[in-house]
């Protein structure tokens, strides 16, 4: 079989190239082309120098995922690297698009490091739940200095060519169309030079000159890796690099890669690194489906949702109109759209005249008539069956034929809404989550009736706006708000049974969800959906609401808070539920937070099960998605399926019925039978 790895003579200089496409992932392949043109270079002595480049969009993006989980095939990438590194000839990395992960570690293995302008370079395993495993937490704190280095291992995030420069991870900056020629040109002129090894470098005198870098470090980062294995992995084999020998380094690097490569954290977070991939695919549907063009999209609602929706195709440079009943409502929306972006110009994050650019794509109507040319429209009206039949009828009646028609709808049943319409095959729900210009997840809801072309464009579209979209089947709440539901329907009887409705959020939080439910409801606002009757009170909620503790927005809902919205537990609250628990018969008890936790997650894996088991969610993984980016399910399980997989079904099986709680028929075949989910 041919190799992907190629050479070329340039007089003096060998060009080692790469053509593994899509991003030349560094599988076993192109690893024993790298070390066969090394060994090529080193055995003619009239090569003097090396350039290593690639072929296709990018220099080598990382390790090859499709070997992940597989027996080990030689070369390994760190004996490949020290081959490299061990030349006595000049060896160059000349890099475009991105050297990522493993491609950054090769270009630490070179001698030196040219790139072109638009270049990035990073070394993101963190994001994987790993850290660099071919020396590269070793190499690059040699190179540019732990401060620097450190960010890079621990956060995971890419730098520009331009940073890459500043702190000495680069050479040279070379010509966006010129670099096998500036490169070439760069290596001919270190012939005859030492070369520059980087794990010669300097990385103990970092840690001589300030011994707290790495405990200041972990202060400054402490939120954001809380719980986190790889980060605090990374950590020390950046410390290792100050205080150990290169060789002994780079053994304490991989003792910590392969501890968090058999833990689960790093399972959980590989397993959602595929699972997000494969929620683009839909099983049914050819993928060279033809799409329609969405040249123009028309939003219903100007308020908290519609504007928020808006925002995703503005900033995608996408037309939108708006349409609301009164022009009040109007500029109130369009108001609220300008100042968001605004706010991200004043952050740095967008320039002022990106801001001028996206409120330029934006027109306001009060007439139907106007949404007649557009491509797509969004209804994102009040949660009301009534309200979306009524403007659905009349969509159907001016948008132009083949345009689709989508609802916002949170709940409810998007066939019955397509029936209202002419044109079903062309309606489907297109659930944002709020704040919709900012939460990733896109549930697409498919209709009885939806045509292949239409799911297609609207994933098409999710992924044109930034979104992680997932496909749903029509069901009440769809994926994520219907297991939403018997964790709430939990949280509620626990309230009643005695449990601190605090303990119940710090149950969720010290699992590694950001709220609890009861924070959640006071963010979001109990008084949502009350009828503004304090003299009929059937629930908890509506209890604290004739209490008038709307949550958040009047600073006393669950909890009591303070100006910096900083909650401290209510007594008047506790009196509250408990008055109500005694009222409504319930005896009060301790309750422990194991079981707290069985009762609050078990029953979303159960509903989990059933969604499965109806076909309204493609696979499992799908629903992982969901939860991971619109829940905040904590990345490092892997979501609700994966956990429950990794606890065991038969542990989540017999937890249920402990319990009391229903169990689905999918989840006892699968428990009895030892299988997993996914």
């Amino acid at each position: 079989m041919t190799s992907p790895i190629r050479t070329e003579r340039h007089d003096d200089v060998l060009v080692i190239i790469s053509d593994n496409p899509p991003v030349n992932a560094l599988g076993h392949k192109v690893r024993q082309g790298l070390k066969d043109g090394i060994e090529q270079a080193l055995s003619d002595d009239s090569v003097k120098a090396v350039v290593i480049r690639c072929d296709g969009r990018t220099f080598f993006a990382g390790a090859d995922i499709t070997e992940f989980g597989k027996p080990p095939v030689g070369p390994n990438l760190p004996e490949t690297l020290d081959e490299m590194e061990a030349s006595d000839k000049p060896v160059v990395a000349a890099i475009h698009g991105t050297a990522l992960g493993g491609g950054c570690e090769v270009a630490l293995a070179c001698h030196y490091r040219v790139a072109v302008p638009s270049a990035k370079m990073g070394l993101p395993e963190v994001k994987l739940g790993l850290i660099p495993g071919a020396a590269g937490t070793q190499r690059l704190p040699r190179v540019v200095g732990v401060e620097n280095a450190l960010p890079m291992v621990v956060q995971g995030n890419p730098i520009t060519a331009k940073k890459a420069l500043e702190i000495g991870l680069l050479d040279q900056i070379v010509g966006e169309d010129s670099l096998e020629a500036d490169a070439i040109a760069f290596a001919r002129a270190q012939i005859g030079k030492p070369v520059k090894r980087s794990s010669e470098g300097t990385a103990q005198q970092d840690g001589v000159k300030n011994p707290g870098l790495f405990d200041e470090f972990r202060a400054k980062n402490a939120r954001r890796i809380r719980g986190v294995h790889a980060p605090e992995a990374g950590i020390q084999a950046v410390q290792a690099a100050t205080r150990l020998n290169y060789a002994d380094g780079v053994k304490k690097e991989r003792e910590l890669f392969v501890e968090l490569m058999s833990g689960t954290q790093s399972a959980a977070m590989r397993h959602y690194f595929f699972a997000e991939r494969a929620a683009n695919k839909i099983d049914d549907i050819d993928p060279q489906t033809k799409t329609i063009e969405i040249a123009k999209v028309g939003v219903i609602g100007a308020g908290t949702m519609g504007g928020g929706i808006a925002m995703n195709f503005l900033s995608a440079g996408i037309p939108i109109t708006i349409l609301e009943m009164k022009q009040d409502a109007l500029d109130r929306g369009t108001g609220v759209i300008r100042k968001n972006y605004e706010r991200t110009a004043a952050r740095g994050r967008m320039k002022p005249e990106q801001v001028d650019q996206a409120m330029g794509l934006l027109t306001t109507t009060l007439d139907y008539a106007d949404l007649a040319d557009c491509d797509l429209v969004i209804e994102a009206v009040y949660e009301s069956m009534e309200v979306k039949i009524d403007v659905f009828g009349k969509l159907d009646e001016v948008v132009k034929q083949g345009a689709i028609l989508a609802s916002n709808t949170s709940y409810l049943n998007v066939d019955e809404i397509a029936q209202a319409t002419k044109r079903p095959g062309y309606v489907l729900g297109l659930h944002f989550f709020s704040p919709a210009n900012i939460m990733k997840l896109l549930e697409i809801v498919r209709g009885a009736e939806t045509r292949d072309d239409v799911l297609m464009t609207a994933m098409k579209l999710a992924k044109k706006i930034g979104k992680v979209a997932v496909v749903s089947g029509v069901c009440h709440g769809f994926i994520g708000n219907r297991m939403l539901s018997p964790r709430q329907v939990q949280a509620n009887a626990l309230l009643m049974e005695g449990a601190k409705y605090w303990e119940v959020d710090d149950v969720l939080l010290e699992f590694g969800f950001p709220m609890g439910p009861f924070q959640m409801a006071d963010l979001a606002g109990i008084d949502i959906g009350w009828h503004r009757d304090p003299s009929k009170v059937t629930n908890i909620r509506e209890a604290l609401c004739a209490a008038d503790r709307f949550g958040q927005k009047n600073g006393k809902g669950f909890y009591d808070y303070d100006e910096a919205r900083n909650r401290t537990p209510s007594d008047e609250v506790q009196s509250i539920i408990a008055d109500f628990a005694r009222k409504e018969g319930h005896e009060q008890r301790e309750i422990s937070t194991d079981e707290i936790r069985e009762r609050l997650l078990y029953p979303m894996v159960n509903e989990g099960a059933m969604i499965l088991d109806e076909g309204m969610a493609q696979r499992a993984s799908d629903i992982d998605v969901v939860w991971i980016n619109g829940y905040g399910w904590p990345l490092t399980t892997g979501g609700p399926m994966f956990w429950a997989d990794t606890v065991g079904l038969d542990v989540v099986l017999a937890g249920l019925e402990k319990h009391g709680l229903p169990v689905s028929d999918y989840l006892r075949r699968k428990a009895e039978a030892g299988e997993r989910f996914n």
